[in-house]
């Protein structure tokens, strides 16, 4: 995290690396905390932008404002929309309009595509499946994709950061709490993700492959999720393992829960 943990100021855009800032707020009313993201690969002329999870109509000038004191919008090529809920990606059309480019493309899967065109989106539509599940970006860095479906939406994806190593989750690590902070700082935090997980998500044998997929796959240095708070460091295993060993949706109804 660029900002000590003491420092953080989130009527800002805060940088979680030297290239990602979350541009999100703090809802004090709301349970449920939407984190956006921004990546800002490149410096000078050279700068492009990608932004995850834009979020919602209602939310788009706080949300805006912080990227607009980060980055041109203009420099931002690819919107990555996780899955289709609407406080996920339905300001896209605004957002769109901000940007102003025609190039711009919106990442999603093809399942979640279907359904995110009802917003009145006018961009184009990058479907992960149809290019290897991976996008390059100018400078070379590349995003790469993982299909995670059910998880909670049938088009759900994440993707992951090769040059810092950052996953960006969507709604898994996700939580519950009138306690947000942006940070995960303590093992509390793992608590708070049960009750999420458990609602949203269908079963413990869904989620536990997917999370050892990703676990096979890549290194992962810190979880960005669109709901709760960032992991960093030494949290992010045993995060891994909470959820691996959680029953949720119908596993509780079979145990009578």
């Amino acid at each position: 995290m660029g900002t000590s943990k003491n420092e953080l100021n989130i009527e800002e855009a805060i940088k979680v690396t030297n290239d990602i800032y979350w541009v999100g707020f703090s809802d004090k009313k709301a349970h449920l905390h939407c984190n956006p993201y921004l990546l800002v690969d490149g410096s000078g002329r050279d700068v492009e932008a990608v932004l995850f999870d834009p979020g919602s109509l209602t939310d788009f000038p706080k949300i805006m404002r912080k990227v607009l004191e980060t980055v041109d919008p203009a420099k931002i090529s690819v919107i990555v929309a996780h899955h289709q809920d609407p406080d996920v990606c339905s300001n896209i059309p605004v957002v769109e309009d901000i940007i102003g480019r025609s190039d711009l493309r919106i990442a999603a899967h093809a399942n979640s595509i279907r359904l995110i065109r009802h917003y009145g989106i006018q961009s184009s539509f990058f479907a992960v499946e149809e290019h290897e599940y991976a996008l390059t970006l100018n400078s070379g860095r590349v995003l790469e994709f993982m299909f995670t479906p059910y998880l909670h939406s049938p088009g759900a994806i994440v993707t992951y950061d090769t040059q810092t190593k950052s996953l960006f989750t969507s709604d898994i690590f996700g939580a519950i709490s009138d306690q947000w902070s942006l940070l995960a700082t303590d093992a509390s935090y793992l608590q708070r993700m049960e009750l999420w997980h458990q609602t949203y998500m269908p079963s413990n044998q869904v989620l536990k492959h997917a999370l050892e997929r990703m676990q096979s796959r890549w290194q992962i240095d810190r979880i960005l999720p669109q709901h709760g708070s960032v992991i960093e460091g030494d949290m992010v295993a045993p995060a891994f393992e909470r959820l691996k060993g959680l029953a949720c949706g119908i596993d509780l109804d079979e145990q009578g829960l």
